[in-house]
């Protein structure tokens, strides 16, 4: 039994990579019915006797028939044929046909009607049932409503409504499939983007950690073998700072890559992401290192500059109501524009970080009084290329250059909206 099915599915096959052979064995099976339906007419009151099949009769059955094997390719002319051959028929036999040849115009009119749009359909099968079944009530001696007339009718208007069915579904079928291929191409140009949106992600969060630890450990690395000597006691703190940079670069790139190596969803992680609450923090690695830095928070109605004592409870004030993302992308921001500073600015320059929270948008500002834009990485590094990638991610922008004010050095100044960071947020 289960030989059946695999049989089935063989000969389907390959009569789907032959269709001239199907189409041929078609017109076998038409050529059988025409002549079991001339020699066997239906049993009934008003039936027809058995045909006396002539040669013509035969001859004008197999042409009719022979016509259908280039059904597929002459779909139209095939029609033609058949119609013609079956109205020659009919016209010589009196309007009494005793041989069915009409089945072959059927079986044309269904191709036709498969294979065009419905409006060729319907005009091409009423032309095509009007010339049939008008020679039959024209050149018959029956009444208009005799059986073998409307049987006319019947067989060739049901073929061609059967093809133009068939159509539709055809169509109906190709449009679902061409939707779930579509689907499936946009799930994976979809899956695609998205890892490469996380690669790029994963990228600044390293460049940022790498880049801001090992400038302070290079430099503070510099002044420990400067001093080694001389002063001791300053290559010893020197060395205190590089190996707590070192610390906490090691601890940024363990969260970072234990989040990687994870093969089901994240954990949370178990400490906070930092933002602008430990921005006083980021400000003492680079003062320590030998950058001095001021900062300025601006909130609506205050200014608070460097120096004030409620410094590092305003800067976390202004950050304690911030989504984390765009807290997160802040604080990387300032920390990448700073550790610009430090290895672009030269030596002796000082920087100025602003950070003016206004109604609907964060705005961050470095300023350094170095040599501004002579720096290498300053000139189209990862660096400013990834702070304006964080930017636009939350519908922010990134300017630097020049600073405004025509003095010597550096700006950077990133505009970040609230609300756009907000449905950011929620979207991750």
């Amino acid at each position: 039994m289960t030989d059946v099915p695999h049989s089935l599915t063989a000969i389907r096959r390959w009569f789907s990579a032959c269709p001239l052979a199907l189409d041929a064995l078609l017109a076998a099976v038409v050529l059988a019915l025409i002549i079991v339906g001339a020699l066997h007419p239906s049993n009934g009151p008003n039936a027809l006797p058995p045909a006396d099949l002539g040669i013509t009769e035969i001859a004008l059955a197999v042409a009719a028939s022979a016509a259908l094997v280039a059904r597929r390719v002459a779909p139209a002319a095939v029609l033609a044929i058949t119609a013609a051959l079956t109205l020659a028929h009919i016209i010589a036999a009196g309007g009494d046909p005793r041989v069915p040849i009409a089945l072959s115009a059927a079986v044309a009119l269904y191709t036709v009607a498969s294979r065009t749009d419905r409006h060729t359909t319907w005009r091409v099968a009423l032309v095509t049932v009007g010339v049939l079944t008008g020679a039959m009530m024209l050149f018959g001696d029956r009444p208009w409503y005799a059986d073998e007339n409307l049987g006319v009718f019947a067989w060739t208007g049901m073929a061609a409504a059967i093809g133009d069915a068939v159509r539709s579904r055809r169509a109906v079928v190709d449009a679902i499939r061409d939707r779930a291929e579509r689907a499936e191409r946009t799930r994976e140009s979809e899956a695609l983007r998205r890892v490469a949106e996380e690669r790029m992600r994963i990228a600044r969060e390293l460049h940022d950690v790498v880049a801001h630890h090992i400038a302070l450990v290079n430099v503070q690395a510099g002044v420990a073998s400067h001093v080694m000597d001389a002063r001791p006691d300053q290559a010893k703190e020197a060395l205190a700072h590089v190996r707590e940079a070192s610390r906490a670069a090691l601890e940024e790139l363990r969260a970072t890559v234990g989040l990687l190596r994870q093969s089901g969803d994240p954990a949370a992680p178990k400490e906070p992401a930092p933002g602008l609450g430990v921005l006083d923090q980021l400000v003492d690695g680079f003062v320590r290192a030998g950058l001095p830095v001021s900062v300025e928070v601006l909130t609506p109605g205050r200014l608070l500059a460097a120096g004030d004592a409620d410094q590092e409870a305003r800067a976390a004030e202004v950050g304690a109501g911030l989504p984390t993302a765009l807290d997160l992308t802040a604080y990387r921001v300032l920390q990448e524009a700073l550790t610009n500073v430090q290895k672009h600015a030269g030596a002796g320059a000082r920087a100025v970080v602003r950070v003016e929270r206004r109604a609907g948008e964060l705005e961050l500002t470095v300023l350094d009084d170095g040599r501004g834009a002579a720096g290498g990485e300053l000139a189209g590094g990862h660096g400013l290329m990834g702070m304006r990638e964080r930017a636009a991610a939350l519908g922010g922008s990134c300017v630097a250059g020049v600073r405004e004010d025509g003095r010597p050095g550096f700006q950077v100044r990133v505009t970040l909206p609230l609300e756009g960071a907000e449905m950011a947020g929620d979207a991750r």
